[in-house]
């Protein structure tokens, strides 16, 4: 059996297809930011918005691979029908993977967003600095820069044997075409044609697969840069907050002191 891949987008809760900026926890963090002039905020909400990106340029790539499967239905049996086929569960495999990777991104986004928030009310706009560390953007972003790099692999092997078989086709169609051109006394035809029709149709959704997949993986790059100007920001802020928990935890670690006596407890 081949993984589910549905058509109509992700398989996912109705609170996590809503848009990322319209979650509560993020437009209050997001609010938090602008109030207290972060620049930062500039940079979360295009990572957001890349997120948004990736999500609709996945559901395109999902539509690509329903096209794909229907037309495999159609082919004949051949070794290329064979040979797509299994192209098309490695991808189908690794679209649910990055749908998957994406839904993980947006629940690490949010529960992110409450606990920056929690630290915001319990020490204030020290807080702020470091926002981005509680996102977790970096691991889910570049695991899923690893599956899409995969993803444009796979494709581009298929679409690579989708043109060999078709050259091979048209090589052994010259090669017999001239057989008859040499018995009738003629020259024979040295180029062979180019991609026929039927190889185009079948390689035209795996080249609008692959547009989708290079759009994703420009996005992320995208979202990676951003990611990075947000940590550059709080590396060269000193994080106060930081500061204020080690010495809480100095103060904590110290013994009590004794209290000093009373000077008319000596008479």
């Amino acid at each position: 059996m081949w993984p589910e891949v549905r058509k109509e987008g992700f398989d996912i809760s109705k609170g996590k297809q809503q848009r990322l900026a319209e979650q509560k926890e993020v437009k209050e963090l997001l609010a938090v930011l602008k109030q207290n002039n972060y620049s930062s905020a500039k940079d979360l909400m295009a990572a957001l918005n890349h997120v948004e990106e990736l999500e609709k340029q996945l559901s395109g790539a999902v539509q690509e691979l329903s096209t794909m499967r229907s037309e495999l239905q159609d082919m004949q049996k051949t070794p290329l029908k064979t040979a797509l086929q299994k192209s098309v569960q490695a991808l189908e495999v690794k679209v649910v993977s990055l749908r998957e990777q994406i839904a993980a991104l947006k629940e690490n986004i949010i529960e992110g967003c409450k606990q920056a928030l929690a630290e915001f009310k319990e020490h204030g706009t020290a807080a702020l600095d470091g926002a981005a560390r509680f996102l977790h953007l970096r691991e889910g972003l570049e695991e899923m820069q690893k599956t899409t790099e995969s993803c444009i692999h796979t494709n581009e092997q298929a679409l690579k044997t989708i043109e060999t078989v078709s050259t091979e086709y048209h090589e052994a169609g010259k090669h017999l075409k001239n057989v008859g051109r040499a018995i009738l006394g003629k020259e024979a035809v040295q180029d062979a044609k180019a991609m026929g029709k039927v190889a185009k149709t079948i390689a035209a959704p795996y080249k609008a697969e692959r547009s989708c997949l290079l759009a994703m993986r420009g996005s992320i790059q995208k979202a990676l840069s951003g990611l990075e100007r947000l940590e550059q920001a709080a590396e060269k802020k000193p994080s106060i907050l930081k500061t204020m928990q080690e010495q809480n935890k100095k103060i904590q670690s110290e013994p009590p002191r004794e209290a000093p006596a009373v000077k008319g407890a000596e008479r």
